[in-house]
């Protein structure tokens, strides 16, 4: 069927609550580049939102699925263990940096990782209050959309929503909630949340754990301070609460580092994996110190298909791909194009806002004024729409929906990189004002 017909079908049989950022309709990739049913050749900065990271279509990773299709594709952990799971569970246990040995939970998504870490460390710390960020994202089921920081558009209508559940601000430089330049505001967020959120209405005695992002992903890529970081795991260890790391789109070397934590020198207790785990089929996991993972009694966690015989092969090689030498220091080269060529382009365009991110995970922040940061949210739309009609694949997403994500496989040739970034260029050129 050609792209029209398809997409009339996507009209017709899909559920207006599943969205689709472009009106196309992909029929194969290889690495980092995708093909239209109509034959359009499209550069993927978008990694299939943070997926892909060792490329579409990855030959290594087919033939470990090949290999364990032909033996086995399922049988429910439930049932009776089977070595991919286990395998994989061991690898995530050595690689997981709590500073402790651990144990490990496979699951389908990030969202069902979210769930379940929660799950644990309420059940290991027997509190139940939990304490998120805003402009977070953790998933769309019950606890992960409760504890998801923005309302429009996840949370809409939805309520109520489950209870234990707090919010603290995020340290989203670029616009402080409280109106200060860091490094001279003296984390007056992390401020907030000691001396208010954790003294109001979430006092540490009742708190299990704070459920944090490394770098946030759907919110625009934000990058906290690293001192923020550090000061905020001393604060939660010297109030026995335990830190729980989203790290569902940030590890596995996007950020040039297995687990993005591991950029800011500290550890966590749980984590909740997922996205790039197994590079495209479903799987997520929850990894954590082994004493926090066995407080959970017998069924207290499990799914029908988590931990998939197919998807935990394919990430049982993944691992060893991402720790076999060459990738972490591919996504670091990558990022310092990135950067480079983004710094370039914010000098040339007023409308970029802000430059950041960390290893190949950057962002633009699109803005109609420098001054007053109003966000150029019609304008990034159109930009999505444009270098798309050129040959590239974007993403948007931020508090505004004024933020351009970039976040290539990690695989991807350097000159396919700078041709996407030159793309990238020539879409703001045709809807900014190039200064002089």
């Amino acid at each position: 069927m050609d792209e029209t017909s398809l997409l009339e079908l996507r009209q017709r049989f899909v559920g207006r609550g599943i969205s689709t950022l472009h009106p196309i309709v992909i029929s194969e990739g290889r690495n980092a580049l995708l093909r239209t049913v109509d034959g359009r050749e499209l550069i993927d900065f978008t990694s299939g939102i943070g997926v892909a990271n060792l490329g579409h279509c990855n030959e290594r990773l087919i033939a470990a699925a090949e290999r364990q299709l032909r033996r086995l594709w399922h049988i429910c952990f439930a049932v009776a263990a089977y070595e991919p799971y286990l395998v994989v569970a061991r690898k995530l246990s050595e690689l997981a940096p709590t500073g402790s040995e651990n144990k490990a939970a496979l699951f389908n998504s990030g969202a069902e990782a979210v769930e379940n870490a929660v799950k644990v460390a309420r059940l290991a710390t027997r509190r139940q209050g939990v304490i998120a960020f805003e402009n977070s994202f953790h998933g769309r089921t019950y606890l992960a959309l409760t504890a998801t920081g923005k309302y429009h558009p996840y949370k809409a209508g939805l309520e109520p929503f489950a209870p234990g559940v707090h919010h603290a601000p995020y340290p989203y430089c670029y616009r402080c909630p409280f109106g200060q330049s860091y490094p001279d505001c003296g984390l007056s967020c992390l401020d907030y949340l000691r001396r208010w959120v954790m003294r109001t209405v979430a006092p540490p005695s009742s708190v299990a754990a704070v459920l944090f992002e490394p770098i946030q992903g759907e919110g625009g890529f934000v990058v906290p301070p690293a001192d923020y970081v550090r000061e905020l795991r001393g604060f939660l260890r010297e109030n026995d609460v335990l830190l729980i790391a989203d790290e569902v789109q940030t590890a596995f070397g996007r950020t040039g580092r297995l687990f993005a934590l591991e950029n800011f020198g500290v550890t966590a207790d749980l984590f909740a994996l997922g996205k790039a785990i197994a590079n495209g089929l479903p799987l997520s996991a929850t990894v954590g110190r082994a004493e926090l993972m066995d407080a959970v009694h017998p069924m207290g966690l499990g799914t029908t298909f988590g931990g998939n015989p197919v998807a935990a092969a394919v990430a049982s090689e993944v691992l060893e791909v991402m720790t076999s030498g060459g990738v972490l220091e591919r996504a670091v080269e990558l990022g310092r194009i990135m950067e480079r060529r983004l710094l370039e382009i914010s000098e040339r365009y007023e409308i970029v806002g802000d430059v950041r991110g960390m290893g190949a995970m950057r962002a633009l922040e699109l803005v109609r004024d420098r001054r007053s940061k109003e966000p150029a949210t019609e304008e990034t739309d159109r930009l999505v729409a444009e270098a798309r009609s050129r040959g590239l694949l974007l993403l948007k997403g931020g508090l505004f929906g004024n933020v351009v994500r970039l976040h290539p496989p990690l695989t991807i040739e350097r000159e396919l990189l700078e041709r996407g970034l030159d793309l990238l260029e020539q879409s703001l050129a045709e809807i900014s004002k190039v200064r002089r």
